[in-house]
């Protein structure tokens, strides 16, 4: 299915793989990568010569273990996890249906593809595939083509001992066009027709259950478990080389194979100068809707953005910095075209609604509100694949904190894939009160300080909001997490953008260089911390109050400018923080001090669970003067 795929129906360059009006082909079941990597070194793709396919899951290899698009030009999003790609597939077609409704004019299609994506059993069966195709078929997503491979093996053994549902009957009910072909090992012809038939239905996404044999043509292990997840052996790669009357040696490919696939070099060449032609035409016809065009496809910021961000003053009233993050959504929204996003059936309380714009719906493409509903994995795995589309769509998302348990794997899947989503989370603590421990985040702030690549930010007030939002937008390589309140805050002294930029920074220090105790927090607990810091001061005491909104930005600040910020013979410090306190002794070191929260919370009304926890004015004060006298 994939060759025929790949060589009568998807349009793509191999020489230049980010042609912007390529089809888009997925493998959810990324444990086939050796497919697609076969399929891009046939096809003419110079990021896969024979040598990479030789090195195969070997250190420094473009052909690693599953597909990773940061690695290998030509795959366009990373899987291995099952079901992700059916998700970011998912993304990849909302994105074109997005950018054609806005652009497209008349005789001017500048974004007309294709989405592919092949999943296997294992994907049908994990929840997310479910969560993201029910969101496909309500969005009627027609350009969004899964072939099925429906093979009935798993590594346990044949589906029939976990999976006996009828897959096409559930993809019918959420919205599907479905297709059934009986023999997908040599009835191609039947292939061709149901991928045509595909094409022709505009108002749905189109599921192809292609019924395979697994292994077909290895005489003794086809059809069984035993060459879903181990080699051959020796012995059986003869027999199936015999079996399939393939005399070549290993490696070689004939010649008249690449002359038939390198085909495509010239006809994707041609395609993307033709499509370049278009656009030529489109922006004499059309110069404003050109432009807005070309600077999201360049995926270069406008210049000039940050200047929407507002800056905040101590006398300004205070706010929640989930409604501060809504200002920064709607102001960001008038100067970054590309911004798209929503929450999982939250918007009204994560405060994520660009208020000038519509919802993104199956008869309403263009607007710019996507309506999850209560899918956060899917959502996640979604957004991943709107920003992979690679044409300056800067997506967000939302949910409470907690949930982001929901969708951990997209976001460790977005880090991993340097795929700067904005990941909007709010009730960012205990300060949510009453709701209890199932939905007051204690250790998420320190599980995602662990991920790679990620960018976990907690502000603290109007200031820190805006340029934790500053952060997220420049960084389109690596997510960021945004911890903000339910709570109201005041507006400190002291805060900035700049400030928030490098991650940890001193808000206010009353000492003259050396000071007796620094006191470090992040969010709500900020102003705790000034407080506490103003009761010290009137006792004669230097206090230096720092802001670690972000850790990773700080550690990657010189070796200088960190030890400014905690100096190293100043070792009475405290550090108070509404979550865990894992992590924390890195900085407040062995004489210091942790105030936070390391059980799971309680039901209370906030400030009854602050006086509880100890994470009090009082307790700092304490903490602080222990730590003087340490």
């Amino acid at each position: 299915m994939a060759f025929v795929l790949f060589d009568e129906f998807m349009k793509f360059n191999p020489k230049d793989p980010y042609f912007v009006n390529r089809d888009r082909f997925v493998l959810s079941a990324g444990h086939g990568c050796m497919l697609q990597y076969a399929l891009l070194h046939l096809f003419g793709y110079d990021s896969v010569p024979i040598e990479e396919i030789k090195n195969f899951r070997q250190w420094g290899s473009k052909a690693p273990g599953h597909p990773e698009h940061f690695i290998t030009p030509g795959v366009e999003v990373t899987t291995g996890p099952l079901g992700q790609g059916i998700a970011n597939a998912v993304g990849l077609a909302l994105a074109e249906k997005h950018l054609a409704a806005r652009f497209n004019k008349p005789g001017f299609d500048l974004i007309d593809h294709y989405t592919y994506v092949i999943l296997g059993d294992g994907c049908n069966m994990e929840g997310i595939s479910t969560e993201a195709a029910s969101l496909a078929g309500h969005w009627g997503l027609g350009k969004l083509i899964a072939l099925y491979d429906d093979n009935h093996i798993s590594i346990d053994g044949n589906t029939e001992i976990a999976f006996t549902e009828d897959v096409s009957a559930r993809f019918d009910a959420l919205g599907w066009h479905t297709i059934w072909v009986k023999d997908g090992n040599t009835d191609l012809d039947a292939l061709r027709a149901a991928i045509e038939e595909a094409k022709s239905v505009t108002d749905k996404p189109t599921m192809i259950k292609i019924t395979t044999t697994i292994g077909f043509g290895s005489p003794n292990k086809a059809n069984s478990y035993a060459v879903h997840g181990a080699a051959l052996g020796a012995s059986e790669v003869t027999a199936t080389r015999e079996n399939l009357n393939w005399p070549y040696a290993p490696f070689e490919i004939p010649a008249e194979v690449y002359e038939h696939t390198h085909k495509k070099i010239t006809e994707g060449a041609k395609l993307e100068a033709d499509w370049n032609a278009l656009l030529a035409k489109y922006e004499k016809e059309y110069p404003k809707e050109a432009a807005e065009f070309k600077q999201l496809i360049s995926l270069e910021l406008p210049e000039g953005w940050e200047k929407a961000l507002p800056t905040y003053t101590p006398d300004m009233p205070g706010d929640a910095t989930r409604n501060l993050s809504q200002v920064m959504l709607n102001a960001l929204a008038d100067v970054l075209p590309g911004l798209v996003g929503g929450s999982a059936d939250l918007a009204s309380s994560n405060m994520t609604l660009l208020k000038k714009h519509g919802n993104f719906q199956k008869d309403t493409p263009a607007e710019r509100n996507i309506r999850f509903g209560v899918r956060e994995h899917a959502m996640g795995a979604i957004a991943n694949g709107i920003q992979l589309h690679l044409t300056g769509l800067i997506p967000y998302v939302a949910t409470f904190f907690i949930f982001s348990d929901y969708m951990r794997n997209a976001i460790r899947i977005s880090a991993l894939g340097e795929t700067g989503v904005i990941q909007v989370m709010t009730h960012d603590s205990i300060g949510l009160g009453e709701d209890g421990p199932t939905h007051q985040p204690i250790e998420h702030l320190a599980s995602f300080r662990a991920m790679p690549n990620l960018l976990m930010m907690r502000p603290a007030d109007g200031n820190e909001t805006a340029g934790s939002y500053k952060v997220a937008v420049q960084n389109r390589k690596r997510p960021t997490v945004l911890a903000l309140s339910r709570q109201k805050l005041p507006n400190l002294p002291g805060t900035s953008i700049e400030g928030t930029e490098k991650g940890g920074y001193t808000i206010s220090d009353n000492s003259s260089g050396k000071p007796d105790v620094i006191l470090m927090a992040t969010g709500s607990e900020l102003e705790m911390a000034e407080k506490a810091a103003k009761i010290l001061r009137d006792e004669g005491k230097g206090v230096r109050v720092v802001s670690m909104v972000c850790w990773e930005l700080f550690e990657e600040q010189p070796e200088e400018y960190k030890k400014s910020v905690f100096p190293d013979d100043v070792r009475a410090r405290v550090s108070v923080e509404a979550g865990s306190t894992l992590g924390w002794h890195k900085y407040v070191g062995d004489k210091g001090k942790a105030i936070g929260v390391d059980d799971f919370g309680a039901s209370a009304p906030a400030n009854i669970l602050y006086e509880k926890y100890g994470i009090t004015v009082d307790a700092v004060v304490a903490a602080a003067k222990a730590a003087m006298e340490a």
